[in-house]
């Protein structure tokens, strides 16, 4: 990696980078494997490679894998489906996953992410979901003033992938399906209209 995108990286922010930490703090200790779901251009895939020593990204979008790769770091890049790309079974100490779970079924990618992890290691999400109004409102308006003071100090990068809107599946959906998919999961809503969801699968 070039300091030049070190430098690029470091300036840039939005709600999804916000979030970065979280994943990164969930990091387990001596993990080896991990891999990046929905990796995009790389971004993520790069920090965790400063912890973990063998890191695998994947997406479905072209052009972002094709950035990625332009990085020509050491991080395998991954141009494929997630739910149907042959990674073997409790293959991975670490599994990340920013704004990707609602661009597929939940359930599915959660059930997916489960099997691949192996006993000991640590599922780290940071997921968008919809709001129920007017239940939801008194967040939807503190994420507002919370956008928009961030937005005004840092700017804001608008990433290359996709975006699907709005999320199939609400806040307390979520919280249910991991509660349900996820025995022990930490659940928690933030202010910047994203949600994290930390697992540690049993050890065997």
């Amino acid at each position: 990696m070039t300091a030049k995108h070190d430098r690029q990286n470091d300036r840039r922010w939005n709600h999804n980078i916000h979030y970065h930490p979280r994943v990164l703090q969930a990091i387990p200790d001596g993990a080896r494997r991990a891999l990046d779901v929905g990796c995009g251009e790389g971004m993520l895939a790069r920090e965790i490679r400063r912890t973990v020593p063998h890191v695998t990204g994947i997406d479905l979008h072209a052009p972002s894998i094709d950035e990625a790769r332009a990085h020509h770091d050491d991080i395998d890049y991954v141009l494929g489906d997630f739910l149907t790309h042959p990674f073997e079974p409790a293959s991975f100490d670490v599994i990340a996953s920013v704004a990707t779970l609602h661009h597929m079924d939940a359930a599915t990618g959660l059930t997916r992410m489960r099997e691949l992890l192996r006993p000991g290691g640590v599922l780290a999400i940071v997921g968008l979901a919809r709001d129920t109004l007017p239940k939801d409102l008194p967040h939807v308006l503190a994420g507002v003033v919370g956008n928009a003071a961030h937005r005004a100090a840092k700017g804001h990068w608008h990433h290359p992938s996709p975006t699907v809107w709005p999320p199939p599946a609400t806040y307390r959906e979520m919280r249910a399906l991991a509660a349900d998919l996820l025995p022990g999961s930490r659940y928690r809503r933030h202010l910047l209209f994203r949600y994290t969801l930390i697992w540690r699968r049993p050890p065997a």
